[in-house]
């Protein structure tokens, strides 16, 4: 008798457990960027702030609308290419994820913004800042840092007011970040009285610019200017200094300012010439970031960048909009997002009525012996 009996409790035990697993519900998050080719740094980086925020709300037991939740991460690899950009935004809309953190470039954003907004899927990027993503009228999308409005300008103060530079020239390397950021440069310094001397064009695949920076030389400027991403940013660096032009400053936006930039310099003396600016406050003076960035370094020892804890920021920012819906439905829980108040560990994130985020921090970095400063 006491054998069925601890079989019927073993079975009503089961039931319970299975009805318990029933009302669960899986949340898959996307996430894409470069983990291939020569920005791969920057896209593992995003991409370990993205599953380390799904790995800590897996520790959370979190409820939405009454329902346990599991998060899954679903990675992709656009390699900053728009085509393969828009193939992966196509496919996270094909397997109808819950919601987007990503791109990592502006010029794979952009156009896959299109394609999250036709598949309604919310689009929160922590690292695109051309300032033409939330522009389209998209309400899929969103943006958890400083655009290139914020950055270009920030730069450009800072040169003429603080260095007192007077002859700067403009390079970029034609991608949607870098000819925004370096545009809107160009325009605030010559409206601070900065002559811009020489503008030039290079691409995100060369690492030769001894031609452009030799004219460059010609004009004795006493300022360079990139707009582009550390890969080039490194040989430029190495470049200039042996054109003899080591007391030109070097200016660039979030997409220079990488811990990254200090081996791809090469011990070039030119990177203590180097000021950027990125679109957050310094790590140091993020809300939480330094107890962040003690269990980021403990999960993942030597990989921290820079857009990581906006890409933890951005996957707390989509569930807590659930949260509050009650609803992972991406049609439910979306207007939750532009209501968002959320206290992150970049800062307290809240979007104005584009998608931007309001009162939006930015910080200057300069290298010294080696090591990455903020100035700010």
């Amino acid at each position: 008798m006491q054998v069925k009996l601890n079989i019927v409790a073993a079975a009503a035990v089961a039931l319970c457990a299975g009805a318990v697993h029933a009302e669960d519900i899986v949340v898959r998050i996307g996430q894409v960027g470069p983990v291939s080719g020569s920005q791969a740094h920057y896209g593992k980086d995003e991409q370990n702030g993205a599953r380390m925020a799904i790995d800590d709300l897996n520790k959370q037991n979190v409820m939405i609308g009454g329902k346990h939740a599991k998060f899954e991460l679903e990675a992709e690899d656009d390699a900053a290419d728009p085509k393969q950009g828009t193939a992966a935004a196509t496919k996270l809309c094909d397997q109808k994820v819950n919601g987007v953190v990503g791109h990592l470039n502006s010029g794979t954003t952009i156009p896959a913004a299109k394609i999250y907004s036709t598949c309604g899927i919310p689009q929160i990027s922590p690292s695109a800042t051309n300032p033409a993503y939330t522009t389209f009228g998209y309400k899929t999308a969103f943006r958890v840092l400083a655009n290139d409005n914020a950055l270009g300008a920030g730069l450009a103060l800072y040169a003429a007011d603080a260095l007192k530079l007077k002859r700067v020239a403009v390079i970029d390397d034609r991608t949607a970040y870098g000819q925004g950021v370096a545009e809107v440069f160009a325009k605030a310094a010559k409206a601070r009285g900065i002559e811009i001397v020489s503008e030039q064009y290079t691409n995100d695949k060369s690492t030769d610019f001894m031609s452009i920076l030799t004219a460059i030389k010609s004009k004795n400027p006493d300022g360079i200017f990139y707009g582009g991403m550390d890969p080039q940013a490194g040989p430029m660096l190495r470049q200039i200094e042996t054109l003899g032009m080591s007391n030109v400053k070097f200016f660039g936006g979030d997409g220079i300012c990488t811990e990254k930039l200090i081996e791809l310099a090469a011990g070039a003396k030119t990177l203590s010439n180097v000021v950027c600016a990125g679109g957050g406050k310094s790590i140091e003076k993020m809300p939480h970031g330094m107890e962040w960035k003690k269990r980021y370094d403990a999960a993942y020892p030597g990989e921290f960048q820079i857009y990581s804890p906006f890409a933890y920021d951005a996957v707390m920012v989509l569930v807590d909009s659930m949260k509050r819906a009650g609803s992972a439905d991406p049609k439910v829980y979306l207007p939750f997002v532009g209501k968002t108040n959320y206290d992150g560990v970049t800062t307290q994130v809240q979007f104005d009525a584009d998608g931007e985020l309001k009162n939006p921090a930015m910080t200057f970095y300069a290298f010294k012996d080696g090591k990455k400063i903020a100035l700010n």
